[in-house]
This record gives C-alpha cells, structure tokens and sequence, in this order.
C-alpha cells in the first residue's frame, strides 16, 4: 500500500475519532445539568431518593452549628417557604444568613440532608436590583 495513502487513511480515522469524543463530551456536558429547586417546588415534588439541588435565601436566626454539622433553615427568595437543611462538611468563609445559597441532597422526612462539602453561597452583589451608575 502506497504510505501517502496511509497517512491519509490514519488522518482520517484520527479526525473521526476526535470528532465523536467531542460529540460525546458536549452530550454529555448538557444533559447531566439540573436545575436548582426552591424550597416549595422541593417541598410540592420532591422524589423519595433522588437527589436535588436546593436554591434560596438562608433563614434568619435559623443557623445552628452542632460539633462539625450545620444545621439552617433556606427559604424561597420571596420568603413564602421554606425547608430545614442539615449539612457537614466545609462551609464557605461568605456563608451567612440571608445569603443566596445552592446546596445538593435528598429530602428525608421535610429536612432536606445535603450530600458533604456540597454547600455553595453565591455572591449578593450579582443577584441586586440596585442599578449603580
């Protein structure tokens, strides 16, 4: 076989390969995301077992440290519900009630218990309505 042929069918296969990998990663990239829940729509459809992303606002006067826990209470950002969290693991140096927060975990029994080191606060002054100029 002609080893200008051969090249040309090696660059080929590579190129195929490389083509169905990415293809792979991008479906697989957009179909593992889920969206966070807030507290009623957790509280209206949660699933025995599975595991959800919990998305609000930390109640005030609702944090509790015990031995390594952290137990807190995340409401909805209108404050309509809200549902109690029990967490271990590593808390964020902005974690601090009132603070937006998105943690992972299962519903047990109306306390949502959050799968270790899975505790997120997000920044407050993205999620502002105040416009600087």
């Amino acid at each position: 076989m002609d080893p200008s042929r051969k090249r040309k069918i090696r660059l080929v296969l590579a190129l195929s390969v490389a083509v169905l990998l990415a293809s792979a990663l991008v479906y697989t990239t957009f179909t593992a995301s889920t969206e966070a829940s807030t507290p009623s729509d957790l509280m209206a459809s949660a699933e025995p077992g599975r595991s959800y992303e919990l998305t609000g606002k930390v109640v005030d006067d609702s944090v509790k440290r015990e031995g390594e826990g952290l137990r807190f209470a995340v409401r909805d950002r209108d404050g309509t519900a809200s549902v109690p969290v029990v967490y271990e693991g590593v808390v964020p140096d902005p974690f601090r009630e009132g603070r937006e927060v998105i943690v992972s975990g299962e519903l047990e029994d109306g306390k949502f218990v959050a799968e270790r080191d899975s505790l997120i606060t997000k920044c407050p002054s993205k999620f502002t309505d105040d416009k600087k100029s």
